[in-house]
């Protein structure tokens, strides 16, 4: 046996053992699963291999090599799989938007495959000879089968490749070896399916290239098992894949080279020189890659640069401009400390930033974003009240970035347990106070930076501008919320002179009542016009008691099985004529729901209404529909009228003193969506100006009877 008919065995034990290992973890996630089975599927196709290249027989190596493919076919289901799950934050989330693509990809190889099993490879005699010389020709079937693998590999790497590129800090460190180890195995897979595709002949010397990628692979899977234990993060990728993928652009451009590359190959070499020269270039590129994606060599680069070209430490004008286009994309505290983090570690090298944020209401520092999962677990305890209060003392003494690990004082060494370095080689942790007079708003903390390389004068200055900026934004957003809270509280303050108005008018026709009182007190008539006015100022004081009640406190809900249908009937019933109208029922049947009858009967009579009103007198058309739907009752009420504009409906609907009525409140909308909310239902509006609107209310149904 030679070293090149030895590999494929080798790989295989290799992956097999990879496998294993995987399952060793105490609770394996979806990822594990896809990983263990495309290793397991990898090193059948591995053994598979190193069998047919130990035969003499070329149709006998057809058979062994027909096999693969049957094995190679169910290869993109398990690898797509583990793309879209590893090391993702949502990975549910994620496989199900890629549902349909995932199931093409895996039943497609698989059917072609069975489908057309014997006529995928088949050993035929060699054009111009007498027989005796015998070549593998690649069927239309086989083409087509490599198309989908191809496209199912290609897709895998492409939804690691966004994974790797959206990690950051330790998280990157984490995965980098497993991404770079499973872009060999998909390489030597790609270069091999592309050659199927491109020739009609087959050379079994192929199928050795791709034994020889799933071993280097496994090499560096076996460095990332060392390393990390497989271990995964919380990643969240983008969704536009193929708009920013580099994996497309490589594999086009190598799809173009690739013929001509075999052909010189072929020409100048034969099976063994071919393998071995493959090996070589595989070698190489994974080493490439290595060298590529080092933090170090990149570091020592600009280290380089720096020495003898006498060049600034940073582009300052290219580093302030991502921050600015960063941080002017957020829209929230959340937000602005995940991009100040990540500008941090992609600037200054380092692997773990952690922005602390001062919670004033609670009296504690609050984690705002972190690339160190350490970190994050450091913040599930956090400071107490007394700490977070002296950690606030310590960073208002300091105006500019300092060496953490040189202040000897308990606030610094609460703040040093809260930021915890994950390598004993990553250098000193330096913090960045994020204050603006005499009010501490946070830190930024960073730490384990690559080859621990010190800080130098013209970096702390950086520092400090980011975190001036960073706090600049912050300082923008508290006050943003401030200026809503005010807009708030000044449209109370209008709804209230509304209801004060409502309040004089019927205190003035009630105190008219009262001075007439004495006078004409032996009237019959008079006596019964009297109450009849106290009684309807009474009935006009409790509806405004009533309103106000509703904007300060939730619902006072008495849940009860209600039909909703008949409900939704006595609703439209209890509505009153509607002039040049024409309202339509249809109603589904539905199973009880525990909900309150006044409180939904007053939802429904409201959207009702404000049908009727957006409709106006030019008539139109009222649609009222019951169905189940996803375990929960749908009530949908549509109208022909007026509509709304979108603004309308995202800034204003729901929010109370806000309408588009002469004499309306404001108050409908607010209160039905309270409603439905406090029963754990959702209300959701379509509105189109001049086209009409939508309502759509989703409530839990019950079982069924």
């Amino acid at each position: 046996m030679t070293l090149f008919q030895f590999l494929p065995f080798a790989a295989a034990a290799l992956s097999l053992l990879l496998a294993a290992a995987a399952l060793v973890r105490k609770k394996p996630s979806a990822a594990t699963w896809c990983f263990v089975a495309g290793m397991a599927l990898l090193s059948l196709d591995s053994l598979l291999t190193g069998l047919s290249l130990r035969e003499p027989a070329l149709e006998a190596a057809a058979g062994w090599l027909t096999l693969s493919l049957l094995a190679k076919s169910f290869l993109p289901a398990a690898w797509l799989g583990f793309g879209l799950t590893y090391s993702r934050g949502d990975p549910r989330a994620s496989l199900a938007d890629a549902r349909p693509v995932v199931a093409a990809l895996a039943l497609l190889p698989v059917a072609i495959a069975l489908a057309f099993r014997g006529s995928l490879l088949q050993a035929v005699p060699l054009a111009g000879t007498a027989g005796d010389v015998l070549v593998l020709r690649v069927g239309t079937a086989a083409k087509a089968l490599n198309v989908a693998l191809l496209l199912g590999f290609a897709l895998a790497l492409m939804n690691l490749e966004q994974t790797f590129r959206s990690a950051v800090g330790t998280m990157r460190w984490r995965i980098k070896w497993v991404i770079l180890g499973l872009a060999v195995v998909f390489g030597g897979h790609l270069y091999v399916r592309s050659q199927a595709i491109l020739f009609p002949l087959y050379d079994p010397a192929l199928a050795g290239v791709e034994s020889s990628a799933l071993l280097i692979g496994c090499a560096f899977l076996v460095v990332a098992y060392a390393r990390t234990g497989l271990a995964e993060a919380d990643v969240y990728p983008s969704r536009a894949v193929l708009r920013s993928s580099l994996t497309v652009l490589i594999v086009g451009g190598y799809l173009v080279v690739v013929g001509v590359l075999a052909q010189l190959v072929r020409r100048f070499g034969g099976a063994e020189s071919f393998q071995l020269g493959a090996f070589v270039v595989l070698l190489g590129m994974a080493g490439l890659g290595v060298l590529l994606l080092s933090d170090r060599l990149r570091q020592r680069i600009q280290a380089f640069v720096a020495r003898h070209f006498g060049r600034a430490q940073h582009d300052s004008v290219r580093v302030w401009t991502q921050l600015s286009q960063r941080l002017a994309k957020v829209n929230d505290e959340a937000g602005l400390c995940e991009a100040a983090a990540k500008l941090a570690c992609e600037t200054f090298d380092v692997l773990s930033a952690t922005v602390w944020l001062m919670d004033e209401s609670k009296g504690r520092l609050a984690l705002g974003a972190s690339t160190s999962a350490r970190a994050v677990e450091a913040a599930r305890a956090g400071p107490g009240a007394a700490s977070a209060a002296a950690i606030a003392d310590g960073l208002q003494t300091r105006t500019a970035p300092f060496d953490l690990e040189a202040v000897a004082a308990p606030w610094a060494d609460e703040c040093r347990r809260l930021n915890p370095s994950t390598f004993p080689t990553g250098g000193r942790r330096w913090c960045v106070p994020l204050h603006t007079g005499e009010q501490c708003l946070g830190a930024l903390v960073l730490a384990d930076r690559v080859n621990g390389a010190p800080y130098s004068v013209e970096e702390r200055e950086l520092l400090a501008c980011i975190g001036a900026q960073a706090t600049s934004f912050l300082l923008n957003l508290r006050l943003a919320q401030e200026v809503a809270r005010s807009r708030e509280l000044e449209a109370f303050r209008t709804m209230s002179a509304f209801f004060v108005h409502d309040l004089k008018n019927t205190a003035a026709s009630l105190n008219l009542t009262l001075k007439n009182l004495p006078v004409h007190f032996d009237n019959p008539a008079f006596r019964e016009d009297a109450l009849r006015a106290v009684g309807n100022t009474a009935r006009r004081i409790g509806e405004l008691i009533a309103k106000l009640s509703a904007l300060r406190q939730r619902p006072d809900l008495k849940p009860a099985p209600l039909d909703l249908n008949q409900l939704v009937g006595e609703a439209i019933a209890g509505a009153g004529a509607m002039p040049g109208v024409d309202v339509s029922a249809d109603l589904g049947p539905l199973p009880p729901v525990a909900a309150d009858r006044e409180q939904i009967r007053s939802v429904v009579t409201n959207l009702l209404l404000n049908a009727r009103d957006a409709i106006g007198p030019a008539g139109g058309r009222i649609t009222v529909r019951t169905e189940r739907l996803d375990g929960r009752a749908l009530l949908t009420i549509a109208d022909t009228g007026c509509g709304m504009s979108p603004e309308f409906v995202r800034d204003s609907l729901f929010r109370p003193f806000l309408s588009t009525k002469k004499h309306g409140l404001g108050i409908g909308m607010f209160q039905a969506r309270m409603v439905v909310e406090a029963h754990g239902g959702t209300i959701q509006v379509d509105s189109e100006p001049g086209r009409g609107t939508t309502f759509r209310v989703s409530l839990p149904a019950g079982h069924e009877p």
